[in-house]
């Protein structure tokens, strides 16, 4: 097997850029740290717009981000051939300056890198897939039906599998469907959880003017789309502050995404714009320095097929913190968090504001849980246990092929 200082890697991502895209960022770093020659092919978008920089020996190569699709198939054409075009003209760019490289890992969504790795495999390039989203599901959570754009995801999703000689799935839910569906070999197949690092998300006391006075913080952290839950997490505010008479608490949005807009009307429309701060994207200290405001972390994330099987950022974050929290009865969800949140039936904003508000009314349960979360990251949850399976799962790629 060669030495890791001959491994050289492209990594490709459509949906973020590097290195917003908090779990590729410590994937190509944690390659970087143990010898890799690691490049990165993304977006330049959400204040990323350099189209060249090396940072912390991680070359990143950035094209003009497409326009996000919401709908249809000319939207998705649009987006997806945009993107693939700058992908084999960065990796040309990649192949030229940096001597080639040994193998592809291609994340998703979409699943569509599978294409430039077919091209580049007449080199001996090898592909790896990082399984980020089910992109079928993802689909049906987000436009509600199946058709044949649905199937023709499943006619790709079918193609990566096929195409990866190794692939990394963020859970044992997504690695059930690479052997299922993708018919992948089992030993093919790693969990690399998505975490933050220990030493990075550290419990502090956290940014005091961000609590505006209030009794209680409540915090949520991520995207503000269409299938992370928004609607459901305003309404369960408007709950707790006029039925349940919780008008000592204010609510702190970490995040970007398209229903940013639609979000904050709702806000208003409720009259509940005095208790919400929306900060925008925040990264590194400053991120940190807003949670740990926080008392009680909230993870909306309506139960569908994509959810219900998917594993969340924020969640991993505020158990890495000491937060307790609120969530909805996902299946991977209680695998994250197990004792460490609360959880409402699936779906019912009424429910999950009861459940914050027990956990506004117990400070006791709350150090409880968010001693909990803090010890599963610590014993089993961390980066640092994820890093792990990430070389496991190279060295099984350059073992297979020599």
């Amino acid at each position: 097997m060669p030495s890791t200082s001959l491994r050289r890697v492209l990594i490709v991502v459509e949906n973020l850029p590097v290195p917003l895209d908090r779990r590729v960022w410590l994937e190509a770093t944690t390659l970087v740290e143990v010898g890799y020659e690691v490049s990165v092919i993304c977006p330049n978008s959400r204040g990323w717009t350099e189209f060249f920089e090396e940072r912390e020996g991680v070359h990143i190569y950035r094209y003009p981000a497409p326009p996000e699709a919401h709908a249809g198939a000319m939207a998705y054409a649009r987006e997806y051939l945009g993107s693939m075009w700058h992908w084999f003209r960065l990796a040309r760019r990649v192949w030229r300056e940096r001597g080639g490289f040994d193998v592809i890992q291609g994340c998703n969504p979409p699943d569509l890198v599978f294409v430039l790795a077919l091209w580049y495999r007449l080199w001996g390039v090898r592909y790896l897939f990082d399984h980020h989203d089910v992109c079928p599901e993802l689909f049906e959570a987000k436009f509600g039906k199946r058709g044949l754009l649905y199937r023709i995801m499943l006619v790709w999703e079918r193609m990566t599998f096929a195409t990866a000689s190794v692939s990394i799935a963020t859970n044992g839910s997504f690695k059930q469907i690479a052997v299922r569906r993708g018919h992948m070999d089992p030993d093919d197949v790693f969990v690399v959880r998505s975490a933050p690092r220990i030493e990075a998300f550290r419990p502090g006391p956290g940014d005091p003017a961000l609590r505006q006075g209030a009794g209680i913080v409540l915090g949520y952290v991520g995207v503000i789309g269409q299938q992370e839950g928004m609607d459901l997490l305003v309404a369960a505010v408007d709950r707790l502050v006029r039925d349940l008479c919780h008008g000592d608490l204010h609510v702190l949005i970490v995040g970007f995404g398209s229903h940013l807009d639609a979000v904050k009307a709702d806000v208003a429309a409720r009259g509940l714009t005095a208790y919400f701060t929306f900060t925008g994207a925040l990264y590194g200290d400053d991120l940190v320095h807003a949670l740990n405001a926080i008392d009680i972390g909230l993870a909306p994330d309506p139960k569908n097929p994509m959810n219900d099987i998917s594993t969340m950022n924020k969640i991993m974050e505020y158990m890495a913190l000491e937060k307790p929290m609120v969530q909805f009865d996902l299946t991977e969800g209680r695998v994250s968090a197990g004792d460490a949140a609360l959880y409402a039936p699936a779906n019912d904003a009424e429910a999950f504001a009861d459940r914050i508000a027990v956990l506004i009314n117990d400070e006791a349960l709350r150090k409880r849980l968010g001693q909990e979360g803090l010890q599963r990251v610590q014993e089993t949850l961390s980066w640092e246990h994820s890093a792990e399976n990430l070389l496991a799962a190279y060295d099984r790629i350059f073992a297979k092929h020599g």
